[in-house]
């Protein structure tokens, strides 16, 4: 409690003043706040706050914008005590939308570890194709440990969520809470979305009702990620009912965010106990220190799991292709890589299922997705029934540079390709293997 404490002063302490309609760099001082406060009385600049919460070395400072963004950089860095900088970007979320699953439409309700969900969501194609309840039933397990979830948001009152949550943080608005993305939608009369309609996913708007019943945030482009996070959540409860999900909001409705808030949500999740991060995202370019954040992480013992973006490409793309966090392509449900999926040796390390997830989805819907984004929790999700299989601590021998008996669990896939890193995930052989090097370790 005492971390958390102090990440949410120095988060609060210098977050009164909005930086968001002027130019924004990250910067990363040896001498602290005093230091970078200093350097901005030089070059007239502010600081509008840390990054790092408790470590106090990496904060984001701001200009006018009418002072030119490359001739600034140039001076930032030459000033004393500045290690580095570098422009505060935006990254995005990106999901396809196609037809509707059937899955999606199987209402039926069902009891799934003490809640009232559908059958479809429980008995989904990439439920079994991935294999998490054989390996729950096999292993007796059922999740543990927390789950950071970077994203939009969750709602919190979603009755499959509701027992799932820890206290999270909205760096959108610089306020503790669940990061409830409700909140991004203002009612006005009537229900939101129709709970008896089925709803997916789309490129272009919010949600899809069937029956041409609409919600209020379809076809709004400013909310045409709205639910991404509450989705994604769904995915990691589905294969890890018994952990928590930390809701760290770092990205808007419309699916953007700040690399600044990506920044700050890495090390609260660190520096508040998080064992997993999952961040179903793409940077616009390679960040150094969300690198820094990672590394990080990876040393605190904390799993890093991402999306490896939907751009269809051989490429590399971040945070998925840094060397420490685990990149997940889509698969379809015949085991072939989605047609949006990135691809390539360098980026991907496992892949999973990708299309037509059925999942939760607010004000206590569910809905269906396509994108790298809803193939990255099954991956946390199975972290996290790794961590119930052996105990509090051992998922620091998941460090991946190191290729260690953890990594190489998860990596008991079934091969699909070069192109596809260790194949298709396979919770019940990761976690069998899993269970075996905890053997040869000693520890079981």
């Amino acid at each position: 409690m005492k971390r958390r404490l102090l990440s949410g002063l120095l988060l609060g302490t210098l977050w009164a003043a909005s930086a968001d309609a002027q130019n924004r760099y990250i910067v990363r001082a040896n001498g602290g706040l005093a230091a970078v406060r200093l350097v901005c009385t030089l070059l007239g600049c502010n600081v509008a706050g840390g990054l790092d919460g408790s470590l106090g070395q990496v904060f984001l400072v701001t200009t006018s914008s009418t002072v030119p963004a490359t001739t600034f950089l140039n001076n930032l860095v030459r000033q004393l005590g500045i290690v580095d900088a570098e422009l505060d970007l935006t990254a995005s979320i990106s999901d396809s939308g196609y037809t509707v699953p059937p899955a999606l439409t199987d209402s039926a309700p069902v009891d799934y570890f003490g809640v009232m969900v559908p059958h479809g969501y429980v008995n989904q194609p990439a439920q079994q194709i991935v294999r998490s309840s054989e390996a729950q039933n096999t292993f007796g397990v059922k999740g543990a440990g927390i789950v950071a979830v970077i994203d939009t948001g969750i709602d919190p009152n979603h009755p499959a969520l509701q027992g799932a949550l820890v206290p999270g943080y909205d760096f959108t608005r610089n306020q503790y809470g669940e990061g409830d993305e409700t909140g991004d939608v203002l009612l006005t009369s009537g229900p939101v979305i129709d709970p008896s309609q089925s709803l997916w996913v789309s490129d272009n708007k919010a949600a899809l009702v069937s029956q041409s019943t609409a919600a209020v945030v379809d076809g709004n482009p400013q909310l045409s990620e709205f639910g991404h996070g509450t989705m994604v959540a769904g995915v990691i409860h589905l294969v890890a009912p018994g952990a928590k999900l930390m809701p760290l909001k770092a990205f808007r409705a419309d699916g953007t965010g700040n690399t600044s808030d990506i920044l700050r949500a890495i090390y609260w999740a660190v520096q508040n106990h998080a064992n997993i991060i999952n961040m179903s995202f793409n940077l616009a370019a390679y960040s150094q220190e969300i690198k820094n954040a990672i590394d990080f992480a990876t040393l605190n013992g904390v799993i890093s799991v991402a999306a490896a973006g939907n751009q269809g490409q051989d490429a590399l793309v971040y945070p998925a292709a840094y060397k420490n966090v685990i990149s997940v392509a889509s698969t379809t449900n015949d085991d072939q890589r989605s047609s949006f999926s990135n691809y390539g040796s360098d980026l991907v390390w496992v892949s999973a299922p990708g299309e037509g997830i059925v999942t939760t989805y607010p004000f206590g819907t569910y809905a269906a997705g396509w994108g790298t984004s809803f193939s990255a929790p099954f991956v946390s999700g199975g972290a996290a029934l790794m961590l119930d299989c052996g105990g509090s601590l051992l998922m620091d021998l998941l460090i991946f540079q190191n290729q260690s008996d953890g990594a190489q669990a998860v990596a008991h896939a079934k091969p699909l390709g070069p192109d596809l890193g260790h194949g298709r995930l396979d919770i019940l052989q990761a976690l069998t293997a899993w269970r075996s090097s905890l053997g040869v370790l000693g520890i079981l």
